[in-house]
């Protein structure tokens, strides 16, 4: 009768084999979610770290407060008024898309319910007023960018204005203890693709 070979020289099963691979060569498979939240908390404790300087809070505070809706119910009377033959076009184009965006963020925000950075993570602070609950996706940075790549398809020099202007909302989302950066990046996609669906399909 053979004898039963010890138990540590017996092979390991192929998919044990295969997970330890894994954790070799892709850490990150191994921690998953957990990895990705840590990332995103430390990156915006990183950010948020400029509050402590008066001139990049009030900075940060003076364009968030800028996007948070002001700036976009100007834009309508301006292009009635100063557009020229565009104006009234691009207008109606805006208005639709807004309507669109809003039902899209809130749908996402309720959705989701993921709490805002001051409440959950520690060594952040709220710096500014939240217009609602949620974080997920940063409404502010959606809209700043949709509406950036509207205006600037119509007028080509408004371009770089608008463009450094949704970076800058998008980074005092953050700086200012509101959003996670995955918040501003989706927001941003989201900004983006309904844009080029208004201008290609409308």
């Amino acid at each position: 009768m053979a004898a039963t070979p010890p138990e540590h020289d017996k092979p390991a099963p192929p998919e044990l084999t295969l997970w330890a691979t894994a954790r070799t060569v892709w850490p990150w498979l191994c921690r998953g979610s957990l990895t990705c939240l840590e990332w995103e908390r430390a990156c915006a404790r990183w950010l948020h770290r400029a509050t402590v300087w008066p001139s990049m809070l009030i900075g940060m505070r003076f364009v968030s407060g800028l996007s948070d809706g002001l700036v976009w119910y100007l834009a309508f009377p301006a292009l009635l008024l100063w557009g020229g033959p565009s104006g009234l076009h691009c207008a109606l184009r805006l208005a639709g898309m807004s309507g669109v965006n809003l039902l899209i963020y809130k749908a996402l925000k309720q959705g989701t319910g993921r709490p805002r950075p001051f409440k959950t993570c520690p060594g952040i602070r709220v710096c500014a007023r939240p217009l609602d609950e949620y974080s997920f996706p940063s409404g502010h940075t959606l809209h700043a960018v949709a509406f950036g790549v509207i205006l600037s398809t119509y007028y080509p020099v408004l371009a770089w204005p608008l463009g450094v202007f949704a970076a800058l909302v998008a980074l005092s989302r953050v700086v200012l203890g509101l959003h996670y950066p995955s918040d501003v990046l989706i927001g941003a996609l989201i900004g983006a693709v309904s844009a080029w669906a208004t201008l290609n399909l409308f």
